[in-house]
Formats: C-alpha cells, sequence, structure tokens
C-alpha cells in the first residue's frame, strides 16, 4: 500500500461518511429544484459555485448530481410515445454501476480536485497545488465513456493556491462541451471575481433541527437529547453538528457557560481545569473546539448587546447570562472586540506553537478582565 493511500482523505469529515456515500439531502430542496430546473431547461450552466456555511450539504449535493448526471440517458427527442417525462428529483438507484463506481472513486466520469499529498508524501498539502487542477487537461482529453457527460468537483475552492485557481479559471473559460464543474466555496468573497463570473451560483441554508436530525441519523449518528440546542450550537451545519456530538461539545459548552455565569469573578479551578484537557493525546481537537465554542459564546453576547434579546438558549439559562452580561451596545462592542483579539492571539499562537493550555487560560483571564470592566463602567 503506498503512502498516499494511508492519508486521510481531505474531504472527509471524521465521524461521518463520505459524501458521496450519502443517499438523500436534507433541508436544500430550493438549492436541488434550482438546478433540475436548469437541466430540464436544456441550459445547463457549465460552471456551478455551491456557496454556503461549512457543513451544510454542498459536497453532499455535488456528489448527488454528480450521479444524475453521469446516470441519466441524454434526451434524445421525443420517443415512439412521446417525450419522457422531466425527472422530479435527482435521486438514483445505490445499485446503479455509476452510483457503485462513484462510491469506490473509480467512475471515468468524474474528476476529483482537493488537496494532495506533500512532496515527501507523508501528510496532506495545505492548499490544492496547480499539479492538481492541471490533471483536468488529461482528463477532458479523454473521449467521453457512458452518456458523454464529465462532472468536475473541487472540494473545496477556497483551498486552492493563486497558480491553482489560474489554472482552473483557464478551463471555466473554454470548457469542453458536456463538461459540467462544481465548485465547493465556504469564501466565495476569496475566490478570483473571474472564477465566480463564469459560474452559476447556488447556494446552502443552515439546516433547521428537524432536517439536522434526519441527516445524522443518515450518516449513523444520534442527536443528543437537547437536539434544538445542538442545532443551535452548531448553526445548522452538518458538519458541525458531527464535529460536536464526537468532542461532546455540549457538554464542553455547558462548561463554558458555567464560566460566564461567574463572571466577573472568574472560577479559577474550572478554567485551569479546561486549559489543561487542551494538551495530551486528544489536545488539539480539544484546543480547537475550544476556540470555537467559546468564539461562539462572544458572538451570541455581542448578538445580545446589539440586539436587546439574547438567542435562543442552547442551554437552559443561558439567555439570562447572556443578557446580563451584555445589556447594551456599548457591552456588545467589548464582546466583539475581545472576539477579534482572541482570534488574531489564537492564530498568532498556533503558528508559533504556543503551549494551548497557557493560551487559553489567558483568554479566560480576558474574559474575566472584560466583564469586570464593563461591570465597573
Amino acid at each position: 500500500m503506498s503512502d498516499d493511500a494511508l492519508l486521510p482523505e481531505p474531504d472527509r469529515l471524521d465521524g461521518a461518511p463520505h459524501p458521496r456515500e450519502t443517499a438523500r439531502l436534507f433541508g436544500q430542496a430550493d438549492a436541488e429544484a434550482a438546478f433540475l430546473s436548469a437541466y430540464t431547461s436544456g441550459r445547463l450552466p457549465h460552471g456551478w459555485l455551491l456557496t454556503g456555511p461549512a457543513g451544510t450539504g454542498k459536497a453532499s449535493f455535488a456528489w448527488r448530481a454528480a450521479r444524475f448526471l453521469l446516470a441519466t440517458p441524454r434526451d434524445e427527442g421525443d420517443g415512439l410515445f412521446g417525450a419522457p417525462p422531466p425527472p422530479a428529483s435527482l435521486d438514483i438507484d445505490p445499485a446503479h454501476p455509476v452510483a457503485a463506481r462513484l462510491r469506490a472513486l473509480s467512475e471515468p466520469g468524474l474528476c476529483l480536485i482537493r488537496r494532495g499529498p506533500r512532496p515527501d508524501g507523508k501528510a496532506l498539502s495545505d492548499v490544492i497545488r496547480v499539479d492538481e487542477v492541471r490533471r483536468l487537461k488529461g482528463f477532458f482529453a479523454l473521449s467521453a465513456g457512458g452518456n458523454g457527460r464529465r462532472v468536475v468537483i473541487v472540494d473545496n475552492a477556497d483551498e486552492m493556491n493563486p497558480s491553482a485557481a489560474n489554472a482552473l479559471l483557464k478551463e471555466l473559460e473554454e470548457p469542453p462541451k458536456d463538461a459540467v464543474l462544481f465548485l465547493i466555496s465556504h469564501r466565495p468573497s476569496g475566490l478570483l471575481p473571474t472564477i465566480r463570473s463564469r459560474c452559476r451560483t447556488l447556494r446552502f441554508q443552515p439546516l433547521g433541527a428537524d432536517d439536522l436530525q434526519a441527516a445524522l441519523a443518515q450518516a449513523g449518528l444520534a442527536a443528543p437529547d437537547n437536539a434544538a440546542g445542538l442545532a443551535e450550537l452548531a448553526g445548522g451545519s452538518v458538519g458541525e453538528a458531527v464535529r460536536l456530538i464526537s468532542h461532546d461539545g455540549l457538554g464542553l459548552y455547558a462548561e463554558l457557560l458555567t464560566l460566564l455565569q461567574g463572571l466577573p469573578r472568574l472560577d479559577r479551578p474550572l478554567a485551569l481545569k479546561l486549559a489543561e484537557a487542551t494538551v495530551g493525546k486528544t489536545g488539539e481537537a480539544r484546543f480547537d473546539l475550544t476556540l470555537s465554542l467559546l468564539d461562539t459564546a462572544l458572538a451570541r453576547l455581542a448578538r445580545t448587546g446589539a440586539t436587546g434579546a439574547a438567542p435562543p438558549d442552547i442551554l437552559p439559562g443561558e439567555g439570562r447570562t447572556l443578557a446580563r452580561l451584555a445589556p447594551d451596545p456599548r457591552a456588545a462592542r467589548a464582546w466583539a472586540q475581545l472576539a477579534a483579539t482572541l482570534t488574531a492571539r489564537a492564530r498568532r499562537g498556533k503558528a508559533v506553537n504556543l503551549d494551548p493550555a497557557a493560551l487559553t487560560f489567558d483568554m479566560f483571564l480576558d474574559l474575566d478582565r472584560t466583564a469586570a470592566e464593563l461591570a465597573a463602567a
């Protein structure tokens, strides 16, 4: 087995099936309807930019649409009994040969562009390099088999380096006949304007609690008893919900809320316990989750102060704590500024390998300091 085969798939979320293995898409009926409308019109755009928050089904849609395009026979006009009815959905029988080949990554009509291994083969690259995109030239040079269509999935386009982005732009400018490219992007504003202008945009929305539960069940995961709180904390993202379930995110958020409830008198033993949990064998994932949930808490504080109303509770009593710590727009500005400061500090700290426990504890001290300053004003 090659070293490359031992590397994780860069577009697979730990604890969940790969998007190519997802049979159904939940909560994105509008996006699917828009794509089907373009398909049945006979004027299907060659470039599609799939945007929206991470974990809302963009990659699952791309694979679902790829199955549909590669498995659906071409419309050759009216047959003996007239034109066939337009498709009502993108559903394809999981036993269809195209579906099986896509799951095995052996379908010749599809080219997947994603981060590849570094030159030494020991780890994944941090970016999609130009060599990955240049594979499209060979892909498009081959004779199209099957129904003549070819599909490209770029997951995700935000990770392309400048050379890769320019190479992809050339393919979008002169796409081969019957080629469709799906570009997945969580931050489309960071893409080249010329790439955006050559694609039709499909916007994916955060999922509601019911759709989120259904998507988790499809992934083989059981939602916790506090399903509504999970949906609120995950921001309607299936991917984030999977991460929260895998790492007890609701439990960690409960401990962070306990810290907030004690401000401006910081519970130092609890703060130290949470900080020390960011080191060790599972420390990196815990550190990342702590930073993410702390940022969420600060954003909810800022929102409460700015709007005068707390968002729906993730946990019982959260709204009262948010309203006490952020009673007005002045407090909202203070919490928003602290969020920006801590985000920048975390980025710098990770870049120079600072001790995550010390970094985390310092952030908790800043929480306490900000709460004390607001209380004294």
